[in-house]
């Protein structure tokens, strides 16, 4: 794996994991980084050129003026993909990450190959349940003010570990069962990212703007329709963030997608189970032509 920085109207950090074949680009999700992508990055180098980024106000990726919303995120990502990949990629996008390559493809359909989504944040059927914790949480990240308040007050009073810990709990992933060095990897950023004075700000804004857009339902809904890549949707029934609903929303309104179900499994499946993730997509990606 390489880590490099490029200027995309400001630095975007990214990893350059190698590899044959056309780019497949690795999307996380909010609170995450480019780390979340290493229990599987390197297994889907025999088959493709596999880049991860950092998003905008995530990882070691700073604002610099930039926003850290879903449309400026896709954004960022088309200009990623023409200037390193160098033509249509196969996009992976977990959580946020889902919801904006679901942005990126309707809007710069030429740039998109494939679409993977896993549990992605799209909009919730109506009567799908919420998580006290989580509905909790949201709430005081869209309270203005507030919200930053809490933030800047849990991470002074926790410190990250115990915040990424609890992060990963929330998730439904066992640290001690992820492969040597993910975990490690995790927590350097999470340290890190406490002396970054733009980080706080950067996930409340990017909350909002996950729930303000999954809210519009008919909006998000009409940009998954228009979506012309092949598509599979990979969502564990046991999330507790987007619930196993949302999957089955999705996969209603596309039929021509491939729904897997991961058993038992949470919200960042490729940290959980890597192994079941990476056969559910790469025996879809040997099957299913660009």
């Amino acid at each position: 794996m390489k880590l490099a920085t490029i200027d995309l109207d400001g630095p975007v950090h990214y990893a350059d994991f190698g590899g044959a074949g056309r780019p497949l680009v690795l999307v996380h999700g909010l609170g995450g980084s480019l780390t979340n992508w290493l229990a599987v990055a390197h297994d889907l180098t025999p088959r493709f050129r596999v880049f991860a980024p950092d998003l905008v106000g995530f990882g070691h990726t700073p604002p610099a003026g930039r926003s850290p919303g879903i449309p400026a995120q896709s954004a960022m990502l088309a200009r990623f993909i023409e200037r390193v990949g160098g033509g249509a990629a196969v996009v992976v996008g977990n959580s946020m990450g889902g919801l904006v390559a679901v942005q990126l493809a309707a809007d710069f359909p030429a740039l998109v190959s494939r679409i993977v989504l896993v549990n992605a944040a799209l909009p919730r059927p109506w009567n799908a349940r919420f998580d006290a914790t989580v509905a909790g949480l949201f709430a005081l990240y869209m309270t203005p003010i507030f919200g930053e308040m809490i933030l800047r007050r849990r991470n002074a009073t926790v410190g990250p570990e115990r915040a990424l810990r609890a992060t990963m709990r929330l998730c439904g992933v066992d640290v001690k069962q992820l492969p040597p060095g993910v975990y490690d990897a995790q927590l350097e950023v999470a340290r890190a990212r406490m002396s970054m004075p733009w980080a706080n700000d950067s996930f409340i804004k990017a909350a909002r703007s996950v729930v303000t857009t999954a809210a519009r339902r008919g909006h998000v809904h009409a940009m998954i329709k228009a979506i012309k890549a092949p598509g599979l949707l990979i969502h564990g029934t046991h999330d507790r963030l987007v619930p196993m609903s949302v999957g089955e929303d999705i996969a209603r309104l596309r039929p021509d997608w491939r729904l897997t179900v991961l058993d038992g499994v949470g919200h960042v499946p490729q940290l959980e189970v890597p192994a079941r993730w990476l056969a559910a997509v790469t025996s879809w990606l040997d099957e299913v032509p660009a």
